[in-house]
């Protein structure tokens, strides 16, 4: 079913690769902000060799690798790094993923993201800190399931919820992202996924802040209300693979990833990068995301530099080993605006 879900969702005439008569008008910006530790330092890229509930964001096909009991949170400060303009933006993501008999594996996360207080201005009263502030606030609900139909087939799909406030306006949309990975080999060291997400239908906002009061030709008040631009959702498409080279001694793995995104709505990406492993305790990754024009400070259309790197601790204890805690941090650059770090936790029961 999922797999037949995917193919009728990629043949949706709304998918267009790089286009730049539309960059800049979709809406839901931060459903393109990987809200993850372990998969941001990857740069997003690995659609096909994504695991537990990070996968939610990459492919949610990963999400079908749960054994048991999956609880992660991560706190990403958002382009607030040490040089450079700082955005004022931090993300706090919580999720949980609990395997549903032998083959299905039940997940949800929110991401929640702040700007902190912002001085309040108008036309009138232009001067910031005399008329207080405002909080504006994303939010989005993830509920997925992902199933392991072979030992080499496995498939998803999230529904989410996408809400952005502020005290008196707000937005609210849904979407679907789907997904599917293929593994193979001897060892199954060679994989490919494919991923589609933000399928949804537009969305627009509404609240007493769209209104206000004048006074019409014949002296008598009245309220006006603005109608909200329909935006429409970031749609993307990413294609992968990876490769597993692994090393009997110390239980080593150099796992090899790249990915393509088309972007629906802005400049599509190409992403490189690896993650080298240890006794399956200690971790490093590192990416790099190119786009075109990202080189060239006349031709950038984005504030990410392109460079991500990260690495995870894995803590085992209980008598069987089957629980641990791992302690992941990831880094992404940025051109002008300072670097994004996540901070997160991982606790596998």
């Amino acid at each position: 079913m999922t797999v037949i879900a995917l193919t009728s969702l990629l043949s949706t005439p709304r998918l267009m690769a790089g286009n730049d008569n539309r960059r800049g008008t979709a809406g839901g910006p931060e459903l393109l902000i990987n809200p993850w530790a372990r998969s941001s330092s990857w740069g997003g890229i690995n659609s096909a060799c994504a695991r537990g509930i990070d996968a939610f964001f990459s492919n949610i096909a990963g999400l079908a690798f749960v054994q048991k009991t999956e609880f992660v949170y991560t706190n990403t400060m958002w382009l607030g790094g040490k040089s450079g303009l700082r955005s004022g933006a931090s993300i706090n993501s919580f999720g949980l993923a609990i395997r549903l008999g032998e083959a299905s594996v039940l997940g949800a996360y929110v991401m929640s993201m702040g700007f902190g207080d912002i001085d309040r201005t108008s036309v009138s009263s232009p001067e910031a800190g005399s008329n207080g502030t405002f909080s504006p606030n994303f939010m989005n609900i993830n509920v997925g399931f992902a199933h392991s139909f072979t030992n080499s087939i496995h498939g998803g799909a999230t529904v989410k919820v996408i809400n952005e406030s502020t005290d008196n306006v707000t937005a609210t949309g849904v979407a679907l992202d789907a997904g599917i990975q293929y593994l193979t080999g001897a060892d199954d060291e060679i994989k490919f996924g494919i991923s589609l997400k933000n399928i949804g239908p537009a969305f627009s906002f509404s609240g007493t802040g769209l209104s206000f009061t004048t006074v019409n030709e014949s002296g008598n008040p009245m309220t006006v209300e603005f109608r909200s631009y329909e935006m429409e959702l970031p749609t993307c498409l990413n294609i992968g693979a990876s490769y597993d080279f692994l090393f009997e001694k110390w239980d080593q793995r150099l796992t090899v990833a790249a990915n393509f995104t088309s972007n629906a709505f802005s400049r599509d990406n190409f992403g490189l990068g690896f993650e080298y492993s240890m006794l399956k305790r200690f971790m490093v990754r590192a990416a790099y995301v190119y786009q075109r024009g990202l080189w060239d400070s006349s031709e950038r259309a984005t504030a990410i530099a392109g460079l991500c790197a990260g690495a995870s601790v894995e803590f085992p204890f209980g008598k069987e080993g089957n629980t641990a805690l791992s302690l992941d941090y990831s880094y992404r650059s940025s051109y002008n605006m300072r670097g994004s770090h996540s901070i997160g936790a991982t606790f596998k029961f």
